[in-house]
């Protein structure tokens, strides 16, 4: 049974996340549907990922197993094709080894969260970043986050109903840079507690208006207390970037 190699983009604003929900329409729906429409065969599609609600990716990678081999642009323009109509879009498909797995086989995620910081209200990018009207020091923000690089409980920035089995990551890279009129936070590691970075995120924007000091963001981290975490960033501004394999 050939496998393979899915890379994904899509703008998460109308799906309730990446995975299948019974009551909901998510984006794993989205593409599981499309390739049975296309092979006649009901494949699990599965992800590197499983990103929330409103959450987007331009490097989500996914993995599914077909019991007729194709050739790796047949899928793709084939897919794309029962996909038109929805905001998703399958950007590379590779075949692989039937030992590779999306989730499993990954060594590293690349996230991106894009705040807009400026006064007038959103037009052509709402839904895609968060808008912050009061004025924030990137420079700040970025000094504050190095502390949060390398292994550590992560509790405080762990949403309530997390299902890892442990609050323990390392965070191998964070950086904030401020690009014209918007403030990207970039963060890297071999995985993420639900909400991690969204509540990294919120937590930075209390840094960056003054709300909290590097001091302040250390102890939070420390407390190991969801109590002690900052506002949690929404979904909008939060992108899946890229996915490596060894």
């Amino acid at each position: 049974m050939p496998r393979y190699k899915l890379t994904i983009e899509y703008d998460g604003r109308a799906y309730a996340g990446w995975q299948r929900q019974a009551n909901a329409y998510t984006v794993q729906q989205a593409l599981e549907d499309a390739f049975a429409r296309f092979c006649g065969e009901t494949p699990v599609v599965s992800a590197a990922g499983r990103t929330d609600s409103g959450v987007h990716a331009r490097g989500q990678v996914a993995h599914v197993d077909l019991t007729q081999a194709r050739t790796p642009n047949k899928i793709r323009e084939a897919v794309n094709a029962h996909l038109i109509d929805e905001g998703v879009a399958v950007l590379a498909v590779d075949e692989v080894s039937d030992d590779f797995d999306a989730r499993f086989s990954a060594i590293k995620r690349h996230y991106l969260y894009r705040i807009l910081n400026r006064r007038p209200p959103l037009t052509l990018e709402r839904g895609q970043v968060w808008l912050v009207k009061r004025k924030l020091n990137a420079a700040a923000m970025h000094e504050a986050a190095q502390c949060l690089i390398g292994k550590h409980d992560f509790t405080t920035f762990r949403d309530t109903q997390c299902q890892a089995n442990s609050p323990i990551r390392t965070l191998d890279h964070i950086a904030v840079t401020k690009v014209d009129d918007e403030i990207h936070v970039e963060v890297s590691a071999l995985s993420f507690l639900h909400r991690q970075v969204r509540s990294i995120v919120g937590s930075l924007e209390y840094v960056g208006s003054g709300k909290w000091t590097k001091a302040d963001l250390a102890a939070a981290l420390a407390a190991r207390d969801r109590a002690h975490c900052g506002m949690v960033a929404p979904p909008d501004g939060l992108y899946l970037m890229r996915v490596d394999y060894p």
